[in-house]
Parts: structure tokens; sequence; C-alpha cells
């Protein structure tokens, strides 16, 4: 005899769900990176290809533009010689901080977790981040 299904007691979510509005804020490979390193102030590109070495200038370049068409970052031409552009957190982009941070939060746990649980295998090799990196 199959298994009754039970009622969702969850409320229908709005027609625009406001969950998927804010992760197609958030979406896309290394948005969520960019985010981060402009929350300490204006950074220029190359400053930020320091920021996060392993993310190419075409990707960069194509998240700096979606994050300012999607109100995310404010981009500013700064008048020097030779010209330069800066790149700040919006008031939006501010906003959304606190779900990066507690998403931070979320990942160390989980990478605790996962080394705890890897050293209760036997034979098990644990190798942290400076481990790889060098």
């Amino acid at each position: 005899m199959p298994l009754r299904i039970r009622k969702n007691r969850v409320p229908p979510p709005p027609l625009i769900c406001p969950l998927t509005e804010c992760m197609a804020l958030l979406g896309g490979a290394w948005t969520p990176n960019v985010i981060w390193y402009l929350s300490g102030g204006p950074r220029r590109f190359g400053e930020l290809r320091a920021d996060i070495p392993r993310i190419s200038a075409k990707v960069l370049s194509a998240r700096l533009r979606e994050l300012e068409r999607k109100g995310v970052i404010n981009r500013w031409v700064v008048p020097t010689s030779p010209p330069s552009v800066e790149y700040a957190l919006s008031d939006l982009g501010r906003e959304l901080l606190p779900a990066i941070n507690a998403i931070i939060e979320v990942g160390i746990k989980l990478k605790k977790r996962a080394q705890t649980e890897q050293r209760a295998r036997p034979g098990a090799v644990v190798a942290d981040r400076a481990t790889l990196d060098a």
C-alpha cells in the first residue's frame, strides 16, 4: 500500500519568489567572491584579479558587467592619467553581505564536519588548504 502524501504546511510562494530573486543576484561562478572582495571598499579590475587569482579576466569582466547591470555594484571612471575604473558595492550589494556571511559560516561548519569525518575513517589522509597550496 503506497504512503499517503502529506499536506505541505509551507505557504505557497508569491508569484515572484523572493528566494529566486535573491539567488539570481548571487548566481554565477565567482559572483559571491567578487561581492565579498568589494565589501572592503572600492577596487580596480587589476586589484580584483589579484584578490581572486583563479578567475580569468574574461569571467571577471563578465561578472562585473552583470553585477553592474543588476544594480549590485557601481562602476565609475576615475579621472586620472591614464583613466582608471573603480567598482564598489551599491546599497543593494551591501544588503547581500549578511547572506554571504551566513553562507560562509555554514561552509566553515561543513568543512569542519568533513574533516572530522575524514579523521574518523581509518587510514584517511587529511590535508588542509595550506598543505594543498604548498
